[in-house]
C-alpha cells in the first residue's frame, strides 16, 4: 500500500508539472496536430525556391508521424482508425509526393487506402458528415492531380462519384459564410482548400473581407494555406509563420485556439476522473482565471454556435460549482427564442455535445431559475431523441460519450454517487475528441494524457484496497456489539459503508467514514425495531433509557440497542481534543435522544391510529428520517463549543426534510399496509379531491424545490457564511445518498438491487479495454460489386463509370436532374501548388 501512495504521489507531481504548470500560461500548447492541416502547410512551396516546401518542418511531422498501419490521423476508443484517416492520408501523401516522390511511407500510405477504404467507407457511407464530403473529394482529386496511383475496390467507384455529386450540391447551395450567429458548422470558405477552380469567386477580395485580425482565415491553418497560395495575401503568410513559430512541427486543425476552453475542459475533465482533491489549489486557480476573462467576455466571431453554448454552458456549471457568482442567462438565454429552439431542434445533430453540456449545467439550479428548468427539459428532449433521430449519431460521439449521456439523463446528478460516475468515466473515456472540426476531431492531449489516466486508476484501486480493509473492520464492529445478529429487520453494514465510502467528500479521512457508517447502522437497526419487533412498553423503556442516558434495567434487543449507541457516544470522544470532550459529549446524546423519541412518536400514531396534519407529521418526520443524527458530527462545525445542536441551520433543515420526503415518495405504498404515515397519504387524505397522483406530483414539488434550495447553499457564499465549505459539502453528499436509496425505487430495502454496484466501488478493478481488430464489420451490408476485382480511382474513371447514379443503393433520393449534368471532375487544380507537367 505504501508503494502504491508514493506512485500516486509521484504521478501527482508529474500531472501538476507537466499540465497545469504550462497551462496557466501555454494552453496552446494542448491542442493535438491535425495531419490534414499540417499537410496542407507542407505543401506551400518556399517563396525564393518552388522547389523545396516553405516550412520544412511539417513535411519532416508527416514523415515522421505516420502510424503502423500506414495511415495519418486518430484512432477512436476501439483502436480503429476513424473517418478522417482517409482525407488526412491523401493530403500527407500529396504533400511527401510533391518533395519526396520515392518515399518509402507513400507506398504505405497507398497500400492503407487500397486495403482500408472499402473498410472505412462501409462502415460510415450511410451518415457521411459534410466536412468529410468536402474534403475527401477535393484529396482524391488533388492526388490525381500529382499522380498518386490510388487504387480502390471496383465495388467502391459508384459510391465515390456519388461523394463528388454531394460535394458539388453543396459548393452549389451553400452560401460562403452565412448566418454567423446561429452558425452549426464551420463556413464554406473555410473549406477554402477544398474548391474546384470552377467554383468562381474575387478570391483576393473575399479572402481580405474575412481575413481575422491574425490573418487567418476562420483560425483554419488548412484554409489560411491555400488562401496564400492563392493571393499571395502577406498577412495570411504571417498567420503561418506565427503558427509556426508557436507548433514548430505539427500544426492544430484551429489556432488560435480558445485558452478558456482548454481549461475548462481539463477541470472538467480532472472531477470527473475524480482527481480534483489532488488538485485543488491548481483548479481554483485556473477557474478564477476564466471567471475575470469571463467579466471582459468578446464573443469570438468565428466560433460555432454550438461551441459558443458548450463553452459556456461548461463554464456556468464548474464556477457556480466553485462559488463563483454566475447568471444562467449567460448559456440558457436562447429559451426566451421560440425561433433559435426550433433551429436547435431542426439541426439537433449539430447540438447534441451542446445540449450535453446544457443538461449538466441545469444540476446546479436554484430556486427560482425557471430558465433553467426550461433549458433542462429542451436539452433532455434533444439528447433523448438524438440516437434514433440521426443515423450519424455513432459519427457525432464517441460510444464512452453516448453510454455517459444515457446514464446522466437516467440517473439525475442528485442521485449519483461520485465514486461510481468517477469509474465509469474512467471506462467510458477511453478517447477525448472535443469537438468536430473540418476534417478531424479537435483533440486536447491534456485530456489523453496517459499519467492523468494512469494516476486516475492507480487512485481509484488504491482507495479500494483502503474501502477493503475497512469494510471488513466495519462488520467485525457490528458483529461485536450484536447489530448484526438482532433476527429481524434489515442488515445493512454493507449498504451503509458503500453509501459513505462512494462519496468524492471522505477520500482520505478514515475516521470520519466509520463514523458516518457505524451511526447509520445503529439508525437502521433502531428504526426497525420501532417499526416492527419492539413492543410498546419495551419501546416506552428504550426510550426513556436514551432521554436519561442510563442502560441499567434494560434487556433483549433494548440493551443491545443502547450499549451500541453508547459505545459510539464515547468512542466519538476518542477523537475529540481534550477540551472538546465535555461540549461534545452532550450534543451527541441530544441528538440520539430527538431521535429516538421522533421513532416512539410514529410508533404511538401508528399504533392508536392519530393522523396528524402535515406539518406536525412533517417535523417529527425530519427528525426520524436521522439525517442530521447521521451527518452532524462529521461537519466541524459540531465541534464548535457555541453551536447548539437544536438550533438546526438551514442547510441541515433542508436536508432532514429532502431524506423525509425522498423515503416517502417510495415508501408510501408500502407503509399505508404497514399502517405508518406518509407524507403522500397525509395529502391525499386532506386533499379527497385529487387523486393520489396529485398528491405524489404535490410532493416531489416539495422535493425538487428544497433540493435547489440546499444546492443553493452549499454553492453559494452569500448563504450560511459562517458554515465551512465541507460542512456544507458534507449535507450535500448525505443529500445524495438518500436521493440514491430513494430516487427510482426504494433500493435500500432491497437485498440485491445495488450489489453490482458495490462490487464496482469496491472489489472490482478498473476494466481495461482491449482494441478491436481493424476488420470489417459482418454485419454491415456489402457494397456493390465487391468483388475484391480493383480499378484505378483517377477521377475520370469515376465521372465514365456506366453504373447510373440515380439507380445506386446507396442513396435514398436520386440527385437532381441538374446535379447529374455536372462535370464531376473540375480540374482541381489549385492555384498557388506546382502540379506535374
Amino acid at each position: 500500500m505504501e508503494s502504491s501512495l508514493l506512485s500516486i504521489e509521484s504521478l501527482v507531481n508529474q500531472v501538476k508539472n507537466e499540465i497545469f504548470c504550462k497551462l496557466h500560461s501555454h494552453s496552446d500548447a494542448f491542442v493535438s496536430p491535425s495531419a490534414y492541416d499540417t499537410a496542407w502547410l507542407a505543401m506551400i512551396p518556399h517563396q525564393n525556391n518552388h522547389k523545396i516546401p516553405m516550412f520544412s518542418n511539417c513535411l519532416n511531422w508527416i514523415i515522421q508521424n505516420q502510424k503502423e498501419g500506414g495511415f495519418w490521423a486518430e484512432t477512436n476508443e476501439e483502436g480503429i482508425p476513424t473517418i478522417d484517416a482517409l482525407p488526412s492520408t491523401l493530403a500527407c501523401l500529396i504533400a511527401l509526393k510533391m518533395w519526396d516522390p520515392a518515399h518509402p511511407n507513400i507506398e504505405s500510405g497507398l497500400r492503407f487506402i487500397e486495403s482500408k477504404a472499402e473498410i472505412l467507407l462501409k462502415i460510415n457511407y450511410q451518415n457521411l458528415p459534410r466536412w468529410f464530403v468536402l474534403t475527401f473529394p477535393a484529396m482524391v482529386e488533388l492526388a490525381e492531380a500529382h499522380a498518386l496511383p490510388l487504387v480502390f475496390p471496383h465495388g467502391l467507384v459508384t459510391a465515390i462519384a456519388h461523394i463528388f455529386v454531394r460535394r458539388q450540391h453543396i459548393l452549389e447551395t451553400e452560401e460562403l459564410v452565412g448566418d454567423e450567429e446561429r452558425r452549426c458548422f464551420p463556413p464554406l470558405l473555410s473549406y477554402l482548400e477544398t474548391f474546384p477552380s470552377t467554383y468562381h469567386f474575387d478570391h483576393k477580395e473575399t479572402v481580405k473581407r474575412y481575413l481575422s485580425s491574425e490573418g487567418s482565415l476562420f483560425q483554419s491553418p488548412a484554409a489560411t494555406a491555400q488562401a496564400f497560395m492563392s493571393t499571395q495575401n502577406m498577412d495570411c503568410l504571417k498567420y503561418l509563420q506565427s503558427l509556426l513559430h508557436k507548433f514548430p512541427s505539427g500544426v492544430p486543425a484551429i489556432y488560435p485556439m480558445d485558452g478558456d476552453l482548454i481549461k475548462l475542459s481539463l477541470v472538467d475533465h480532472v472531477q470527473r476522473l475524480g482527481l480534483a482533491p489532488h488538485f485543488h489549489q491548481d483548479i481554483e486557480l485556473l477557474l478564477a482565471q476564466i471567471y475575470r476573462s469571463q467579466q471582459n467576455n468578446k464573443p469570438n466571431p468565428n466560433s460555432s454556435f454550438p461551441l459558443k453554448l458548450f463553452k459556456d454552458a461548461m463554464a456556468f456549471r464548474l464556477l457556480r460549482m466553485h462559488g463563483h457568482d454566475v447568471n444562467p442567462e449567460s448559456f440558457c438565454w436562447f429559451v426566451n427564442q421560440p425561433e433559435t429552439m426550433e433551429y436547435m431542434e431542426q439541426n439537433s445533430q449539430h447540438f447534441i455535445t451542446a445540449m450535453y453540456s446544457v443538461y449538466r449545467a441545469t444540476d446546479l439550479a436554484y430556486p427560482g431559475e425557471h430558465q433553467l428548468d426550461e433549458a433542462r427539459k429542451f436539452a433532455t428532449k434533444l439528447l433523448q431523441n438524438s440516437k434514433t433521430r440521426h443515423r450519424d449519431y455513432n459519427l457525432l460521439i464517441s460510444k464512452g460519450l453516448q453510454n455517459m449521456i444515457k446514464y446522466e439523463v437516467d440517473v439525475p446528478w442528485t442521485a449519483r454517487l461520485d465514486r461510481l460516475y468517477h469509474r465509469k468515466w474512467i471506462e467510458e473515456n477511453k478517447s477525448s475528441p472535443l469537438w468536430i472540426g473540418k476534417a478531424s476531431f479537435y483533440r486536447f492531449s491534456c485530456l489523453e494524457n496517459t499519467k492523468l489516466r494512469q494516476l486516475a486508476v492507480e487512485n481509484f484501486e488504491f482507495m479500494q484496497s483502503i474501502y477493503m480493509r475497512e469494510l471488513e473492520e466495519l462488520k467485525g464492529w457490528a458483529k461485536k456489539w450484536r447489530l448484526s445478529e438482532m433476527g429481524f429487520g434489515r442488515e445493512k453494514t454493507v449498504y451503509t459503508y458503500f453509501a459513505i465510502a462512494s462519496c468524492s467528500l471522505f477520500p482520505h479521512n478514515s475516521v470520519m467514514r466509520m463514523i458516518i457508517a457505524k451511526a447509520a447502522i445503529i439508525v437502521t437497526v433502531a428504526d426497525d425495531f420501532y417499526d416492527m419487533e419492539g413492543s410498546l412498553p419495551d419501546l416506552e423503556i428504550l426510550t426513556d433509557a436514551v432521554q436519561r442516558w442510563e442502560g441499567n434495567g434494560l434487556g433483549g434487543h433494548s440493551k443491545t440497542i443502547f450499549e451500541a449507541v453508547d459505545e459510539f457516544v464515547n468512542d466519538f470522544v476518542t477523537i475529540c481534543e481534550p477540551q472538546e470532550g465535555s461540549t461534545v459529549v452532550p450534543k451527541l446524546q441530544q441528538l440520539w435522544r430527538d431521535c429516538f423519541m421522533s421513532w416512539m412518536v410514529e410508533r404511538r400514531w401508528s399504533l392508536t391510529g392519530y393522523t396528524p396534519c402535515m406539518d406536525e407529521y412533517l417535523e417529527t418526520g425530519m427528525l426520524s428520517i436521522a439525517a442530521h443524527t447521521i451527518a452532524l458530527p462529521a461537519t466541524p462545525n459540531f465541534f464548535n463549543p457555541n453551536a447548539n445542536p437544536l438550533q438546526y441551520q438551514n442547510i441541515t433543515k433542508l436536508l432532514m426534510a429532502i431524506a423525509r420526503l425522498s423515503n416517502d415518495m417510495q415508501s408510501y405504498q408500502k407503509e399505508v399496509v404497514d399502517g405508518k404515515m406518509n407524507m403522500v397519504m397525509l395529502h391525499w387524505q386532506q386533499n379527497p379531491e385529487s387523486g393520489i397522483e396529485e398528491s405524489v406530483a404535490h410532493v416531489r414539488e416539495m422535493l425538487e424545490l428544497k433540493k435547489k434550495e440546499l444546492v443553493q447553499l452549499v454553492f453559494s457564499d452569500r448563504f450560511e457564511q459562517e458554515m465551512s465549505k465541507s460542512c456544507k459539502q458534507t449535507h450535500l453528499y448525505c443529500m445524495k445518498v438518500f436521493e440514491m436509496f430513494f430516487n427510482s425505487a426504494n433500493l435500500f430495502d432491497s437485498e440485491t438491487a445495488l450489489m453490482q454496484d458495490i462490487n464496482k466501488s469496491i472489489y472490482l478493478p478498473i476494466t481495461h479495454r482491449k482494441p478491436f481488430p481493424f476488420t470489417a464489420p459482418s454485419a454491415v451490408p456489402s457494397l456493390k460489386n465487391n468483388d475484391k476485382s480493383k480499378v484505378s480511382a483517377r477521377v475520370h474513371t469515376l465521372c465514365t463509370s456506366k453504373s447510373p447514379l440515380h439507380t445506386t443503393n446507396y442513396i435514398k433520393l436520386a440527385p437532381s436532374p441538374k446535379l447529374l449534368h455536372l462535370p464531376i471532375r473540375c480540374n482541381m487544380r489549385l492555384t498557388g501548388i506546382p502540379l506535374p507537367l
